[in-house]
């Protein structure tokens, strides 16, 4: 009657060590672990050997265990983030080896962490969001709209889109990115509130344009590549920002017959 009372003991023990594993894990193998731990328990117990050495390596072995599998939970999203960084390492050596064979590409130290930055905010960004989603639409579209932003960041930083990239004007194409992302909180990134954002980023987009016309009107203000390029190349980020709404549509529809 002792020893079942050991048995029994020790059992409750381990079953409340096991809580402490990751609960999918614990939901597949803790049952299993928790009767293998009693059999194994029983049969030293018939043999005429000890309980306590036993289960206290056990518990060693089992706590170690726990531990591993709490750090790979851990590192699942640390990974992420160091392959987003490698990417973005490699991809900042293209125009660090360019500048070595041509004076065209002339970047500084501010240039390669501003770009760091972007590229790792939008990597972590489609991370965080993009991922989580079942449908190839949501994943598509929140691509294609990350695209459009870290593009118009890009050229608008580099050379400017009206004029040159130290012109007034140009800081209205904050704008765009402020609805975008203030959009996006509002719509809890759900994909019927996205597409409403995208579409009113595009006609932020295209209205930038008008109202720097009207505000700064050539010559008296410097528009190269001229009127008609400043409209096409905002046209441009206009369409890309219309296609990634076109599919959180498509993504909102989705998952509305599913939930019917």
């Amino acid at each position: 009657m002792a020893s079942k009372n050991s048995i029994l003991r020790y059992r409750n023990w381990y079953a409340k060590l096991l809580r402490f594993y990751p609960k999918k894990y614990r939901e597949r193998f803790g049952a299993g672990m928790e009767q293998t731990f009693n059999d194994l328990c029983r049969e030293r117990k018939k043999a005429g050997e000890g309980l306590l050495i036993f289960t206290f390596w056990m518990f060693v072995e089992t706590a170690t265990a726990i531990m591993v599998e709490r750090m790979a939970v851990f590192m699942i999203p640390y990974k992420k983030i160091v392959r987003i960084v490698f990417v973005t390492a490699a991809l900042l050596m293209i125009p660090l080896v360019a500048m070595q064979f041509t004076d065209e590409v002339a970047w500084d130290l501010f240039d390669f962490i501003v770009m760091g930055a972007l590229l790792c905010g939008v990597g972590l960004a489609y991370e965080l969001v993009a991922k989580k989603s079942e449908t190839a639409a949501y994943r598509g579209a929140f691509a294609i709209g990350l695209a459009g932003a870290f593009l118009l960041i890009w050229v608008n930083g580099a050379v400017g889109i009206i004029g040159n990239e130290g012109q007034s004007a140009n800081l209205m194409y904050g704008a765009v990115l402020a609805v975008g992302l203030i959009g996006s909180l509002m719509a809890r990134f759900k994909p019927r509130g996205m597409a409403l954002t995208l579409f009113a980023a595009a006609l932020t987009q295209m209205l930038v344009p008008v109202i720097a016309l009207i505000v700064w009107p050539p010559p008296a203000t410097s528009w190269a590549p001229g009127v008609f390029g400043v409209f096409v190349l905002s046209t441009f980020f206009a369409m890309l920002f219309v296609a990634s709404a076109l599919l959180f549509r498509c993504a909102s529809a989705s998952t509305r017959i599913k939930l019917q």
